[in-house]
């Protein structure tokens, strides 16, 4: 067997992608480990040999890494995420020991694409240090197609399904993990029913978002759209410098306040996966009633957002990726966290108030020309969830993994490069 690559998984995203991705790995000669730190982890990786169970106490998991990584001779660490703390310390070790760290995430073109990069993802990855004069350089020297996304994208049903199955199994069947301590500050047992709750109500909560994006679309008034996260998104936690999502929602009130024309409303778009944990429109409405401008803002739950960002004045966010469909359409955007797509061409500096007032627009050509060199590096058409999705991803994740170079090959990575790690 060619053993030049020696792959340890650790944690991925829910659900059966992780365990057929290291098949294929096997497939192709490789050797494959698994750390599982809880039940979800051992089910879903089913019948694949090499599976490792850590049962100790976070504290010792550096130790025991070190361990692993010298007695299986791992070349090469597969992760989905590098800011939850056990992933943070993992790529650490890695780079003291030369060690190649596949990373993924889920895509910053999303919907129909996932991330896969070498080292770091979001304000860790090699992105950040590249320019758009690079990246067009790159591009003039490349003559790599663009992938065609499918015809058809149906992640989320089974996103929520694999997310409930997952914190079940934990809830039930953890006694062989008796240390186990999630990376996010809610209990277990809260997050499976919030996941539980939310794949039961998808029906009635579609309809109450088609009603209210139906209302705003029809009214005729010109707004601005907030574009919310999961207040436990790493990229909100890691890559920003709020606390809580009440931080953002008072910050982007008030700029609307001092700055929005009085007749303009302003929209405030939750996360397709937000599942309640944070009273977003009771904090959006309590904050309008004190600012006396609640007829002119306005709550919309998550699911898909072009109908009403095509119709937008202008957005805001923290980093969400959904930024990028923002630019994708040309419409001036104010990020406040570190993001990906935070260049100077295309993603405005103005104080809030100035930006609601008159937003600058993003420079269109350059923000092109990112976006064709993400969908020839980065960028992988599928998901991890649906069967067509993972199908469509891992016929293209083998190679690339194998491959001595990463996806930016050209670019290194910042020496000085740390990890924020979110506990």
């Amino acid at each position: 067997m060619n053993t030049q690559h020696n792959f340890l998984f650790l944690q991925g995203p829910h659900g059966p992608f992780f365990a057929q991705l290291a098949a294929m790995l096997r497939a192709a000669g490789a050797d494959v480990h698994r750390v599982g730190f809880n039940a979800g982890d051992r089910v879903f990786w089913g019948r694949m040999p090499n599976y490792i169970p850590y049962r100790g106490a976070p504290a010792d998991w550096p130790d025991r890494l070190q361990e692993i990584l010298h007695s299986r001779a791992i070349t090469d660490i597969v992760i989905y995420g590098d800011t939850r703390p056990i992933h943070a310390q993992a790529v650490s070790a890695a780079k003291t020991a030369g060690i190649r760290v596949h990373v993924f995430e889920e895509g910053y073109l999303r919907p129909y694409w996932v991330t896969y990069e070498r080292g770091g993802s979001n304000g860790h990855s090699e992105l950040m240090g590249l320019q758009v004069a690079e990246m067009r350089e790159r591009l003039a020297a490349g003559t790599t197609d663009i992938p065609t996304p499918p015809s058809h994208w149906g992640d989320m049903r089974q996103h929520i399904f694999y997310g409930a199955l997952y914190h079940w199994f934990v809830m039930f069947w953890n006694r062989g993990y008796p240390q186990f301590k999630p990376h996010r500050a809610l209990p277990i047992h809260r997050e499976a029913l919030l996941y539980s709750k939310r794949l039961c109500l998808m029906p009635f909560l579609a309809l109450s978002r088609i009603y209210a994006t139906h209302k705003i679309k029809k009214a005729g008034y010109p707004f601005h759209i907030a574009l919310l996260q999961l207040e436990h998104d790493a990229s909100f936690r890691a890559h920003s410098s709020f606390d809580d999502m009440q931080a953002f929602l008072t910050l982007v009130i008030d700029g609307f306040v001092r700055g929005g024309p009085a007749h303009h409303h302003l929209v405030f778009k939750a996360h397709p996966l937000e599942n309640g944990q944070s009273p977003l429109r009771k904090m959006i409405r309590e904050l309008a009633n004190a600012k006396g401008i609640a007829d002119r803002v306005h709550y919309v739950r998550g699911g898909k957002l072009a109908g009403l960002l095509a119709q937008a004045h202008s957005a805001v966010t923290v980093n969400s990726t959904a930024g990028q469909q923002a630019l994708w359409r040309g419409i001036p955007l104010r990020a406040f966290g570190t993001a990906v797509y935070s260049k100077p061409e295309f993603v405005s500096d103005q104080h809030l108030p100035a930006f609601f007032a008159n937003p600058t627009r993003p420079d269109a050509d350059a923000y092109r020309h990112y976006r064709q060199f993400l969908l020839q590096t980065s960028q992988i058409p599928g998901g991890f969830y649906a069967t067509k999705g993972r199908r469509q991803l891992k016929r293209q994740l083998v190679d690339k993994m194998l491959s001595t170079t990463g996806p930016y090959a050209s670019t290194q990575v910042p020496s000085s490069s740390t990890f924020k790690v979110v506990s």
